[in-house]
């Protein structure tokens, strides 16, 4: 595992980005790819580049239930808006999240087979969550649905006008779907990430922490800004 932290979420996001000019230019063709905010300053980073993905295929990690691909508070709607609408690529694959439970899980792991991913981009919550994988997934689990746990609602509530309309359950790629990845980058700001960090690099490895498995994986770069950083006793 390879730990690189940087002073500013800027600064970190650029380095992933270098990263994945550097595997693209090795020959990558399938990207995994993350929402929320985590992730927003890479993909504007990737707007703005010279980059050419018309020849790269994106598939992402999770959806809401409930909401159509239209909904601005879907994640279709989002990678549209940060990434897709500016960088088309040949082909997106996202979780449909009004389409039948057991069809599309079944679907979407049919897609990753068929298109093996060669850099996974994670998040990670303040729970240790990677995708929407919460505490206590199964290290065995393939995309499936998932219930919120209510401190993921919490934080993702500022996306809605109020916190009644946050989905309580989203479709996920499973934690054993995201360790099949060729390479992943795990990206972390900001100090309310900073005990999550520290639980998933230097604590047991355990299903109470989902992203602790990360440790397991042979090639996983973690990019830090100093704030979530500040608790790792090795820097």
């Amino acid at each position: 595992m390879e730990i690189i932290i940087k002073a500013t979420p800027e600064e970190a996001s650029r380095y992933a980005f270098e990263k994945i000019r550097e595997e693209m230019e090795r020959g990558a063709k399938v990207l995994g790819l993350a929402t929320g905010s985590t992730p927003e300053r890479l993909y504007r980073i990737m707007r703005e580049s010279d980059l050419d993905f018309s020849g790269m295929t994106s598939i992402n990690l999770d959806e809401y239930m409930g909401l159509s691909e239209d909904n601005p508070q879907s994640y279709h709607y989002f990678m549209h808006k940060h990434l897709f609408d500016a960088k088309p690529f040949k082909k997106n694959y996202l979780l449909d999240g009004l389409a039948d439970e057991t069809e599309e899980c079944a679907q979407f792991e049919e897609i990753i087979a068929a298109n093996p991913i060669d850099v996974q981009i994670l998040g990670i919550g303040t729970n240790g969550h990677i995708g929407f994988n919460e505490p206590g997934t199964s290290f065995d689990s393939r995309t499936q649905k998932v219930a919120l746990w209510q401190s993921t609602i919490d934080s993702n509530k500022r996306y809605f006008a109020d916190e009644k309309d946050v989905p309580r359950f989203a479709y996920s790629m499973g934690i054993q779907s995201i360790l099949s990845s060729r390479k992943i980058i795990l990206m972390a700001f900001g100090k309310e990430k900073a005990a999550a960090v520290k639980a998933a690099l230097e604590g047991p490895i355990t299903e109470d922490l989902p992203a602790s498995i990360l440790q397991t994986h042979k090639h996983v770069t973690v990019i830090l800004d100093e704030a979530a950083a500040q608790m790792l006793s090795k820097k």
